[in-house]
């Protein structure tokens, strides 16, 4: 495989001047001398002129002459190199991919719909000409194979595996950051850097979808459950130490439950309560 190998080619005005003082000469001596006229003009137009190239700012120019890799230019200007040369331009701007949605299974078998976004640029242009076939669509493969392998080694979210420390939902930070690596070694034998990769679309699929919402719905309201009865629980005893410590009344064990059942359904239930004013005893 080809490295690259950066060339500065002399200037194109040099080139240029010299070709426009070839025609003057011809010019002379078109009358004169005709043959040697026409020669003249011949090799300007074949030897000199065809050299002359331009290159764009975050543009290159990679360069075969006889099917040899001669270099790259990668210096943007007006440059003069050997007219026989193929120049292949290859651009150096940052180039965005919006994945298509795919439609894998995550580490625990539930299909999902998955896309990234991904940001990648040419690092290498040898590499990335001569190594592989179309750097493109290379690009395409490659990041589409790196989606389905990241999907498939994470959870969706941790509902049904409480032990996944990473999660395709919780865990974007990170997924990002082990999407980026691996697209790094993979795209490297095409000379190509990855800048950014993002998780972009990230769903259940359509088949599961209402179950799954289903099922985080349930999560939902048994953990807003958990944490109402924790804060009831603690309400509870605080209130009954500080009728201890203030000795505002004395409560027996059976007068202490039915305070702690009272107030738990006032507390916990979903709805407001109407006050029931008991005129007797717990007794009568």
């Amino acid at each position: 495989m080809e490295s690259e190998k950066i060339i500065n080619p002399p200037s194109g005005f040099t080139a240029f001047a010299l070709f426009l003082v070839s025609l003057v000469i011809a010019t002379i001596f078109i009358e004169a001398i005709p043959p040697l006229a026409i020669a003249i003009g011949f090799i300007a137009f074949v030897g000199v002129l065809p050299g002359c190239i331009i290159v764009n700012p975050n543009e290159s120019r990679v360069l075969t002459l006889f099917g040899k890799y001669v270099g790259t230019i990668k210096k943007d200007g007006f440059f003069w190199v050997n007219p026989f040369t193929q120049k292949k331009k290859v651009s150096l701007r940052a180039f965005n991919l919006n994945g298509q949605q795919l439609k894998v299974n995550d580490s625990i078998g539930n299909p999902i719909e998955i896309a990234a976004v991904i940001v990648w640029q040419i690092k290498d242009t040898a590499s990335a000409v001569f190594a592989v076939e179309n750097y493109i669509q290379y690009v395409n493969i490659q990041s589409e194979a790196a989606v389905r392998h990241l999907a498939n080694s994470f959870p969706y979210d941790n509902l049904e595996d409480e032990t996944a420390t990473i999660t395709l939902r919780g865990g974007a930070e990170q997924v990002s950051l082990l999407l980026e690596k691996e697209l790094n070694e993979r795209l490297a034998r095409a000379g190509i850097e990855v800048l950014e990769a993002r998780i972009s679309h990230l769903a259940y699929a359509p088949e599961i979808a209402h179950s799954m919402l289903q099922v985080q719905q349930a999560s939902a309201i048994i953990a807003a459950r958990r944490l109402i009865v924790e804060g009831a629980v603690g309400m509870v005893e605080m209130a009954l130490n500080k009728l201890s410590e203030k000795n505002i009344v004395e409560l027996d064990e059976e007068r202490k439950a039915a305070m702690v059942s009272n107030l738990l359904v006032v507390l916990c239930g979903d709805r407001s309560v109407n006050p029931v004013v008991n005129t007797g005893t717990l007794y009568h």
